[in-house]
Formats: structure tokens, C-alpha cells, sequence
């Protein structure tokens, strides 16, 4: 792989776009030189901003629990980091940003002088392309890294990536890789200069790795001048009040994806694949008890299960009751077609180590108080077992399968499948808005 050096924009100002394409045109010069081979050439695929989270790793850091990279995962020094601030602060345990952690250590970084909010640990974003993009061949990744302390204004670092190569001719296949950073009031400042970075002619892509922020100015920008924006909900913080967002934002007009959708996919085939024999399939108007369990500290998968399967059936919610307790256990009712009466109960099972994704699925139970109704259905995760379902179906003979996770379901493998089939999924937007009528019932 041939890599030209990472050109750095040091200056006390917001960089301009005529310095960063002069950087580019510098870089791509030399190339054309001679002096590299094979050749280079540019990819044409797509454009795609990438807006890294910042706030949690850089407060953890300024308040001596995290002592790692900068780099925006939140992987085992982050929970630890994490776990060690929530019990400094006598906050629950759960190595998890949950909104109370994220208030609480807003506030005792806030309580910090100047001095003390710096931090000595090593900022990695924006400098690792990753594999799940790079595959894609994308013209140009334009990654946002916002940055704490005073407004010193934008720098930009410039460099081309060539992971590829044309087996046929020898030709090295490039990425543009412009990475800005700055405060978030900087990065704000300059979100027209990010718009006039990415290439017309091409499809946009935005990868909004942290909690989506409507209100930020920079958010509404590229919004407005993307194809799609792609979120994951496991990230979420608050995932009731960001999923009601998400769908604001649809109605809008905007198109989002969201990465945490399609790890539900092997729980709707299974469940699709349950009714499909015509004695069950009559069986499944009669469904009035749903119950789902998932690992505790992120509710969206749960709720976007719910969301399809319940608009599914035409079910209209009606009522919302949070029971608490050591499930955290959330109600909903609902009114099926001849007025069923219908039940879903939401449980937040605890878990030791969730693993980097947060709130997956562990099992769930369909079943009827109609006892001569052919329908008990019972998923179960293979690492989870089925036994906590099992206990709880009544007498009714029940169908027991074990959902087998998608193979990778980190962020960045889930991107490189979105990648390839960008485009509107009616589906999702049609099980956001019930989950969305859910929320609204609060």
C-alpha cells in the first residue's frame, strides 16, 4: 500500500477550502510524477463525513479515570473508565453512558479549571480508515473530530489512502482522507466549508457515530445535503427520547438508516419463519401476549422488535406503564383489530459484560390467552439459553427456537452492509413510527 505523508494545516484560523483542495492537488501531483508506482488513481464511489464522538472519553480523561486513546470506541477501557467514575460519583454500575452518568460527569468536569480539563492522552480519530469503508472504494472521507478546551479555530490534515489494487492494470485505487478538528462551536462555524467538501457529482453519506443532535448546526447541514444519514441506536444514550428524533427527522424528509436495525434481522426471520405453516399463520391474529427481554442499558432494539412486529398486526398503542424493579419492566398496551386486548412487557436483563453492543435482544415469547390458539413461539439467544422464557409460557405447548447473532455485529461491519444496500427501507420507517406512537404515550 502506498501512502503519501499526512500534511498538516497547523494555523491559528479555520482553514479555508482553497488550502485544503491546494493540499490535495499537491498531493495528487506527486503522485502523477512518476516517482510513485504503480500508478495512482482516484476512486469515484462516494463521499462520506464521518462526525466522531468526542465528549465521554475527553471528560473521563480530564477527570483521571481514562487514561487510553482518544479514539471514539467505547470498547473495555472505556467501561472500565466508566465503572470507575460511577463509583467515585456512587452511581449504579453498569460501565454504560447512561443519562445519569453522562449528567454527573458533565457536571464534575464543569467544576474544573482550565488547567485541569487538560488531558495528556493521545487523540486517534479521524486516522484509521476503516476496512468496512476503505472495501467500498469512497472518493472522499471528510472525518469531524470536535475537540475541548479554548477555539483555537479548524485545522485540517490531508492525506490520500490507497488500499486498493487493480489486479489487471497494477493501478493503486485512492481515498481522499481530510480529517478537521476544532471545538464544536468551530466545527459549527466552518459546517458550510464540510458541505463544500463533499463532491457533487457523487452520492453523500454521513456516518454520525455519537447520539444524533438535530439542533446542531452542523447536523442540519449535512442533513440537508446527503443521500443518507447512518446512525447506530446501540450508541444512543437515551435511546426512548433519540428514536422519537430519528423519526422526526424522517417525517422531515431526511433518510436515515440505523445499523442497529439490521441486527435484528435474524429475530424477524425466525419469528416470519415460525407462522409460516397455514395452521400456525391463522394462529397469529390471536398473538395478545408479547415478551421481550434485552441486555439492560440500551432499549432499541427491543422497542424497534416491537415497533415491527406490532405494526405488523395493525395493533394501535394505548397505554404505557413503567413497573421499574429489577427488570426495569415497561408495559404496553395495545388494541388489535376486533379490539383485542394486547399485552407487551419489555425486561432489561442484567448482564456481567455487554460486549460492544449495547441492548441486544435475548429472548422473547409470543403467546395467546385464547388456550385453543396455535401460536406460542419462544426465540432465545444461543449464548443466553431459553430457560427464563420457558419458565414463564404457561401451559400452552410452545415452539422453542435459538437465534444464532450475525456473525459481526460491531459498527463498522454493519456500515460495510449498509453501504451496499442504501436506499429507503420502508419497513424500518414503518416500525420507527409505531415505536415512535409508543413514546408519545408518555
Amino acid at each position: 500500500m502506498t501512502m503519501t505523508p499526512i500534511v498538516a494545516l497547523q494555523k491559528p484560523k479555520d482553514i479555508s477550502l482553497d488550502e485544503i483542495e491546494s493540499e490535495l492537488h499537491n498531493i495528487w501531483r506527486q503522485q502523477d510524477s512518476g516517482v510513485a508506482t504503480p500508478m495512482a488513481t482516484r476512486a469515484t464511489t462516494f463521499t462520506m463525513v464521518i462526525y466522531e464522538p468526542e465528549e465521554v472519553q475527553q471528560v473521563l480523561a480530564a477527570l483521571g479515570h481514562y487514561a487510553g486513546f482518544i479514539d471514539g470506541n467505547h470498547g473495555p477501557q472505556t467501561r472500565d473508565a466508566l465503572r470507575q467514575a460511577q463509583v467515585a460519583y456512587e452511581l449504579r454500575v453498569t460501565g454504560r453512558v447512561d443519562p445519569p452518568t453522562l449528567a454527573r460527569i458533565r457536571q464534575e468536569y464543569a467544576q474544573l479549571s482550565e488547567s485541569q480539563k487538560q488531558y495528556a492522552n493521545l487523540d486517534q480519530r479521524g486516522f484509521s480508515l476503516s476496512e468496512s469503508i476503505s472495501a467500498h472504494n469512497p472518493c472522499r472521507i471528510i472525518s469531524l473530530c470536535p475537540t475541548f478546551g479554548e477555539d483555537t479555530g479548524v485545522t485540517a490534515q490531508v492525506s490520500v489512502y490507497c488500499p486498493v489494487q487493480k489486479r489487471s492494470s497494477g493501478n493503486l485505487i485512492c481515498c481522499e482522507y481530510i480529517n478537521l478538528r476544532g471545538t464544536k462551536a468551530a466545527l459549527e462555524r466552518v459546517s458550510d466549508l464540510v458541505a463544500s467538501l463533499t463532491l457533487p457529482e457523487l452520492p453523500k453519506f454521513v456516518w454520525w457515530k455519537a447520539t444524533p443532535s438535530p439542533e446542531q448546526l452542523i447536523f442540519q447541514s449535512l442533513a440537508k445535503t446527503s443521500n443518507c444519514i447512518i446512525v447506530d441506536s446501540s450508541y444512543f444514550s437515551d435511546a426512548e427520547a433519540e428514536l422519537q428524533k430519528m423519526q422526526e427527522l424522517i417525517e422531515a424528509g431526511t433518510y436515515i438508516a440505523d445499523l442497529n436495525w439490521h441486527r435484528l434481522a435474524p429475530w424477524q426471520e425466525l419469528t416470519a419463519a415460525a407462522f409460516d405453516p397455514p395452521e400456525r399463520r391463522e394462529a397469529l391474529i390471536d398473538v395478545d401476549r408479547i415478551s421481550i427481554d434485552y441486555e439492560q442499558g440500551n432499549a432499541a432494539q427491543a422497542l424497534l422488535y416491537l415497533g415491527w412486529f406490532a405494526s405488523r398486526l395493525n395493533w394501535q398503542p394505548i397505554a404505557y406503564v413503567e413497573e421499574g424493579g429489577i427488570y426495569n419492566i415497561k408495559k404496553i398496551h395495545f388494541k388489535g383489530p376486533n379490539d383485542l386486548a394486547v399485552e407487551a412487557e419489555l425486561a432489561a436483563i442484567p448482564v456481567a459484560d455487554s460486549g460492544e453492543v449495547i441492548g441486544d435482544l435475548t429472548g422473547l415469547r409470543l403467546l395467546s390467552t385464547n388456550t385453543n390458539a396455535n401460536c406460542c413461539t419462544i426465540l432465545c439467544s444461543e449464548t443466553s439459553g431459553c430457560m427464563r422464557m420457558e419458565a414463564g409460557g404457561g401451559a400452552q405447548a410452545c415452539q422453542v427456537e435459538q437465534v444464532t447473532a450475525l456473525s459481526d455485529q460491531k459498527a463498522d461491519f454493519m456500515l460495510g452492509q449498509q453501504l451496499q444496500r442504501w436506499g429507503e427501507d420502508m419497513l424500518y420507517e414503518e416500525s420507527l413510527a409505531m415505536v415512535a406512537q409508543i413514546m408519545n404515550l408518555l
